[in-house]
């Protein structure tokens, strides 16, 4: 069974290093990262307090963010490509950036996994709103990036817990127990051959049984079936029944901690819920900017196996503050590794 991993060192040569020397091509099932987003500023830490927008000309540097243009995006492709080639085929790739840059991400990585298997730019809500005088729209949100490597990825549906105003909208109805339903239609569209009749009735034209007719006779001896006055079939829906609410694609009450420990350190809520949507338990979940750690610790949580990647000191330093001094975190041990690798494709690393 894979250890985890923590690589220090350019993740270009640490990604080689991972698909040259220990074999991991398409084995990763996760990857959540959050890359530079070419902002031409550095990120620095004064007194063990980060600083997330200025560019502060005190403490010490944590990462430098001045790649800009068409050699950031350069720089990102090179990396996105082998991130792709980790990736197992049931594996699913999150990349976290910015309004100003993420457009133009986003047509890189649709060239790099295929337009077909881009699922989803999230908004994030990731501030409170900003009253800084400016020509522009205050910018509370940033965006992530939703591809899978093929079409059939590991996928739990994720929901959210319905408010009180959820279920009086959603499910208006009382059955004779005060238990709250809707109703639904017991056919859907596109007309089959093999449909049956139930109750002596078809189907409408154009449409089909949602399911096979033993079944709906199952759901009217239940009670599950509520019929209007006209003799139509609806299925009941109840509230208490259902786990939750879809969750959709603007994340809101995941705001980045309001003191971090490292600059780009994000609100461990949401990559709770990727890892939790997108990865099995024993699944290996790599993030290769891995900053302060965020991401490894939760994999941790999840049982989920990890790899983390970062290239500054600042960073590794307080991605092992998070493990303590046995090299483990919940019971889970890791390996800390520096990496590089040389003109001739070989690569080396040396245990710490």
């Amino acid at each position: 069974m894979m250890k985890n991993l923590l690589l220090k060192g350019d993740n270009l040569e640490a990604m080689l290093y991972l698909i040259r020397e220990r074999g991991l091509s398409g084995k990763v099932d996760l990857i959540y990262t959050d890359p530079p987003f070419a902002t031409n500023v550095n990120f620095t830490i004064t007194k063990g307090r980060a600083t997330t927008i200025s560019n502060s000309q005190k403490g010490d540097v944590a990462y430098s963010d001045k790649v800009l243009g068409k050699d950031f995006l350069d720089f990102l492709r090179k990396r996105v490509a082998l991130m792709k080639e980790l990736l197992s085929p049931e594996g699913s790739i999150y990349l976290h950036t910015d309004y100003k840059i993420g457009h133009y991400v986003k047509v890189m990585m649709d060239e790099v996994f295929g337009i077909e298997n881009f699922r989803n730019d999230i908004t994030r809500i990731k501030c409170n709103p900003k009253n800084f005088k400016r020509i522009g729209y205050g910018n509370i949100k940033d965006m992530i990036l939703f591809y899978t490597k093929g079409e059939n990825p590991i996928w739990h549906e994720p929901t959210e817990p319905y408010s009180d105003g959820d279920i009086d909208k959603l499910f208006p109805k009382k059955d004779e127990n005060g238990r709250r339903y809707t109703t639904v239609p017991i056919h859907a569209p596109g007309e089959t051959a093999t449909s049956k009749p139930f109750k002596g009735m078809m189907p409408p034209p154009g449409r089909h049984w949602r399911t096979d007719v033993a079944t709906l006779e199952q759901w009217d001896k239940e009670g599950l079936i509520e019929w209007s006055d006209n003799g139509n079939p609806r299925k009941k829906v109840f509230a208490d029944d259902r786990k939750g609410k879809r969750t959709q694609d603007v994340w809101m009450g995941y705001k980045d901690p309001q003191y971090p420990r490292y600059p780009t350190e994000k609100n461990e809520g949401f990559i709770e819920m990727i890892i939790k949507t997108s990865s099995n338990k024993d699944s290996i979940v790599m993030d290769p900017f891995c900053g302060s750690g965020s991401t490894l610790e939760t994999a941790s949580c999840l049982s989920r196996k990890w790899i983390g990647i970062d290239n500054s000191d600042l960073a590794i330093k307080i991605t092992k503050g998070r493990f303590g001094d046995d090299n483990s975190l919940f019971g889970q041990d890791y390996d800390y590794i520096e990496v590089g690798c040389q003109t001739d494709g070989s690569c080396r690393a040396a245990n710490k």
